[in-house]
């Protein structure tokens, strides 16, 4: 949430520079495009559409004389729907830019229209380094840690410190894939091992069956490549099944402080996580 009203700032500042002097309609149009109902929703969410406009509002409303305007769209974490919502904007609703695109699928596909259609796209809730790597865009931003720095922090430090075998519960898609890759990559590396991985859908209620399997890997380090609501129901019922009692760490590997105190003490007693930033 505040990255992207960080984001939406740097984005109107941008408008005010002489190279960009024409605004198309009078007014600078930015949509943020997020999942606005499922397991995201409290990572960003319409609080995030909230912090935009904050963001619009401390600027002073305007850039170029033009009024500044922001759109927002929940695209439910299908690529499909967010496309659809993003060639919407670009062709018929005069939007300028689409900023923080939770969930990495989605910023994926969304970024590449934008590329076609000569458009920005500023990503500031999705972390897959497929966004600045194979899928690298000229007119595609990150505003973001991705999932490179995600596995050199946690996984470097859990090896050092004798977490050299890793079980992964990953989310069954492009984030989850790019968080499990960077991280074993960087395990290995390191003299560690990985001893095996499962994959379970996004929006998933009852992990039950993903952490006996986890727990039976005998695997030093349970390696959560998921985010959001995923995680918090991994990390509490990793709890009731007496994961870290039993001698296993849990690595949250995309998880926030913010959620942590959201868990509370108890349950995420003996997590270890990367933050990026905190207030």
């Amino acid at each position: 949430m505040k990255r992207n009203a960080v984001a939406v700032g740097l984005l109107v500042a941008g408008f005010a520079l002489p190279a960009a002097a024409q605004v198309s309609g009078n007014v600078v149009k930015i949509g943020v495009l997020n999942d606005q109902s499922g397991v995201y929703a409290d990572y960003g969410g319409k609080w995030s559409v909230e912090a935009a406009k904050m963001a619009v509002e401390d600027f002073g409303g305007k850039v170029l004389g033009a009024p500044i305007e922001i759109v927002n769209a929940d695209h439910q974490n299908k690529p499909d729907i967010g496309s659809n919502i993003a060639r919407q904007w670009f062709d018929v609703d005069g939007v300028d830019v689409i900023t923080e695109l939770t969930t990495s699928s989605v910023a994926l596909a969304v970024q590449a229209l934008a590329a076609e259609k000569h458009k920005v796209t500023i990503t500031s809730g999705a972390v897959t380094a497929d966004l600045t790597g194979k899928a690298c865009s000229p007119t595609g931003f990150h505003w973001a840690f991705d999932t490179h720095a995600l596995a050199v922090g946690t996984g470097g430090a859990l090896v050092d410190q004798g977490g050299d075998t890793w079980f992964f519960l990953t989310a069954d898609y492009a984030f989850g894939y790019s968080l499990e890759d960077q991280t074993t990559k960087f395990v290995t590396s390191k003299g560690g091992k990985v001893l095996g991985s499962v994959r379970h859908p996004l929006n998933t209620t009852d992990f039950s069956s993903f952490l006996l399997q986890a727990q039976a890997s005998g695997a030093k380090v349970v390696g959560l490549a998921n985010a959001g609501l995923d995680t918090a129901n991994a990390i509490k019922q990793a709890a009731e099944f007496g994961i870290v009692a039993g001698g296993q760490k849990l690595a949250g590997l995309l998880f926030t402080l913010a959620e942590v105190h959201g868990l509370g003490l108890e349950a995420a007693q003996g997590l270890v996580l990367t933050e990026d930033f905190y207030w």
